[in-house]
């Protein structure tokens, strides 16, 4: 069969959908200023789904330091990889600083964060080695994990019992090829909002002898009491061999960093194929990180803006009795009971009659019969949008309750 017609057949798990969504459920265009409202076909919305967790996309010293780096180096500058001619004190400045506010000795910069993991777990291990890892890992992970050429397994979601299980099956391997373990996990799993458990883990260090790498894209900027992690937040930064994080999130930008011991980090930089063959991140990124960065530092008042909304959210949804699951972070889920037919339903609903945006989850990322809407505060929302919100899911849990939405999709949505 020609490759085209077997992709024609067959689009995928989630393309399968893609003529009854596309650019309602996937692909929808939010647009206007990034702020806690903004168009959406139309109309404005209460929106839940940005990744600007300090609220610093839009920040005045943000938009002046970008403009004014974009005009001053444009995009193209620094030419070519770090390797050949890519490198500036600008970009190694950044990493200086990102290390101190990490707690580690060194750090270097990623282009994207997805490709960086992929790239920094590829390069960590070889075929002696076994990686063990957490069943939720985000998908940037399970592929670096896939290019793994050794042994990896895998644990249920923060189980612990079944984390040194895999431990031992870990080091009885080990101890006959002569590698080592790796163990990843998060910091802040993006969808459920509960905490990897960092400590709990690290106890077993001195037993199993394994480093662990913790992917923290969702807890840099947002956990600890500086906002430099989910370490930080557990009391067990140290334990950390190998932290990573990213700026698309608390930073609202683009790029992300690895932080770890000197020598870990002088090894990465010669030996990460996402980097060593990628053009230098573009110096109104690097700038633009820097201002970020700083602001993250001098005003701690950003995170508690940020926590503020969250805990009044969290609270006000339990005390109305939804399950927002173990969230320990400022991702927030919301469960509901139903199938993709109600999923639809409901999301339209909130919408169009209630001008509330949010995340959509549906089986295959939660089991079958659950349906989760995530929803990501910011420093940029308020008080009042947490108490329209929360009314608003209020009405939806009962007309789900009532069977309002047991039809099927809207047949009403004019893409």
């Amino acid at each position: 069969m020609d490759i085209f017609n077997k992709l024609e057949l067959n689009l995928g798990p989630i393309g399968k959908y893609a003529k009854q969504t596309h650019g309602y459920f996937m692909f929808p265009k939010l647009e206007g200023e990034i702020s806690n409202r903004m168009m959406f076909r139309g109309k404005e919305r209460l929106v839940w789904s940005l990744n600007n967790y300090l609220g610093l996309a839009n920040h005045p010293e943000v938009r002046k330091a970008d403009e004014e780096a974009a005009k001053e180096w444009g995009l193209a500058y620094p030419m070519g990889a770090r390797m050949m001619s890519g490198q500036t004190k600008l970009h190694e400045k950044l990493e200086e600083e990102l290390a101190d506010y990490v707690g580690k000795e060194d750090a270097y910069l990623l282009n994207y964060g997805y490709q960086g993991m992929v790239s920094i777990i590829e390069a960590l291990v070889d075929r002696h080695d076994v990686i063990v890892y957490d069943s939720e890992a985000h998908a940037c992970i399970i592929d670096g994990v896939r290019l793994h050429l050794g042994k990896r397994y895998v644990y249920p979601h923060n189980n612990m019992e079944n984390f040194e299980i895999q431990l031992k099956r870990a080091k009885a391997l080990t101890d006959k090829t002569g590698g080592g373990i790796l163990v990843i996990t998060e910091g802040v799993y993006g969808m459920s909002g509960d905490l990897g458990k960092l400590d709990e883990i690290i106890a077993f260090k001195e037993k199993y002898d394994f480093r662990l790498l913790v992917d923290d894209a969702h807890g840099f900027g947002t956990m600890g009491e500086s906002g430099s992690g989910t370490g930080e937040a557990l009391g067990v930064q140290d334990g950390v061999d190998v932290y990573f994080g990213t700026f698309a999130k608390a930073m609202a930008s683009i790029g992300a960093f690895v932080a770890a011991d000197e020598k870990i980090i002088f090894y990465l930089t010669y030996n990460m194929r996402s980097q060593i063959y990628a053009k230098s991140l573009p110096m109104p990124l690097v700038v633009g990180a820097r201002k970020r960065l700083e602001l993250i530092r001098k005003n701690p008042e950003f995170k508690d803006k940020l926590w503020t909304i969250v805990r009044a959210l969290q609270k006000g949804l339990v005390e109305q009795g939804f399950d927002i699951g173990d969230t320990q972070s400022p991702v927030t889920p919301v469960f509901f009971t139903g199938g993709i037919p109600e999923a639809t339903q409901l999301t339209f609903d909130l919408r169009e009659n209630y001008n509330i945006f949010c995340s959509i989850v549906t089986y295959p990322v939660v089991p079958k019969g659950v349906i989760m809407l995530r929803l990501i505060p910011t420093a940029m929302h308020t008080l009042a949008d947490v108490e329209e919100t929360i009314k608003a899911f209020s009405d939806i849990k009962k007309n789900l309750a009532n069977g309002k939405y047991a039809s099927g999709m809207m047949a009403d949505i004019d893409k």
